[in-house]
């Protein structure tokens, strides 16, 4: 009991046997699990998580995305996904895409997308755990798993009960943020989960008249702070005006660009060598 995967600094002689991972639902199959975190909101994450999800689909890998925000779901949105989820007596079955990724998200539960989730934290924990327990996932290459912001109830409850392979962590330019990865990167240290990498969001708006380059939100320190913790950069997204919309209207799946590009290499660099 309380357990918190630190075996080097726990008394207790258990072998670490004490998994609290939850048993995935026996009718399906994930390969593999991505854990998508922010130490703060309004930096993009899960804008990244739907963008890993369509480059991965778009390469031949069947991806879903597990919506582990809760009270704050935005992936249905991204991608137009207006259908309820169904179940039937094996379990409940994802939402799927336009073009076929599978996404679970309390929106798709709600009788209305805009009706609040006012819930007290051990019913969303119980919500999350539903999703990975309880979803009939069908042959997953990757899944995303679109975490709210901080290190609170829900980001412990998905590296607890969740065997993820590690986790991408985005940023903002701002100074600021190097705290906030910070704590996100140590919480992953602690749970013993790898840190594949950060993805720094509105790292720039690229003039479409002249050309060039202009920092918005202040010179990046993404690539000091990737290598303060020994980890890699593996994306700099530009404020795009046209992916915002794609975005807004439901279309992310059409965005166009190789943004996510080196964060699918990696991905599936990682697999190749399991």
């Amino acid at each position: 009991m309380g357990c918190n995967h630190d075996c080097a600094s726990c008394s207790s002689n258990c072998g670490g046997e004490n998994d609290l991972h939850e048993k995935l639902n026996e009718f399906s199959t994930v390969r593999h699990v991505i854990g998508v975190v922010s130490g703060k909101g309004g930096v993009g994450k899960s804008l990244v998580t739907a963008l890993l999800a369509v480059t991965e689909n778009r390469r031949g890998k069947h991806t879903a995305i597990l919506d582990a925000d809760i009270t704050g779901p935005s992936i249905p949105k991204s991608f137009g996904v207006t259908k309820k989820a169904v179940g039937n007596e094996l379990g409940i079955l994802p939402v799927r895409t336009e073009t076929g990724i599978e996404m679970m998200s309390i929106n798709l539960l709600l009788k209305n997308d805009t009706d609040p989730v006012i819930w007290r934290a051990p019913m969303i924990t119980g919500t999350v755990k539903q999703f990975w327990t309880d979803v009939l996932w069908n042959d997953i290459d990757f899944m995303f798993v679109d975490m709210p912001p901080g290190t609170g109830d829900i980001p412990l409850t998905v590296f607890q009960s969740i065997p993820l392979d590690g986790i991408i962590v985005v940023a903002s330019p701002q100074e600021l943020v190097g705290m906030i990865v910070e704590k996100a990167v140590k919480m992953a240290e602690m749970m013993k989960v790898p840190v594949l990498g950060v993805i720094e969001n509105m790292s720039y708006f690229q003039c479409p008249d002249c050309g060039r380059r202009h920092s918005v939100f202040g010179d990046s320190h993404i690539d000091e702070i990737a290598a303060k913790y020994n980890t890699r950069v593996l994306a700099k997204l530009p404020i795009d005006p046209d992916l915002a919309a794609k975005v807004d209207a439901g279309k992310v799946e059409m965005f166009e660009g190789s943004y996510m590009d080196e964060a699918a290499d990696m991905l599936e660099s990682l697999t190749e060598n399991r």
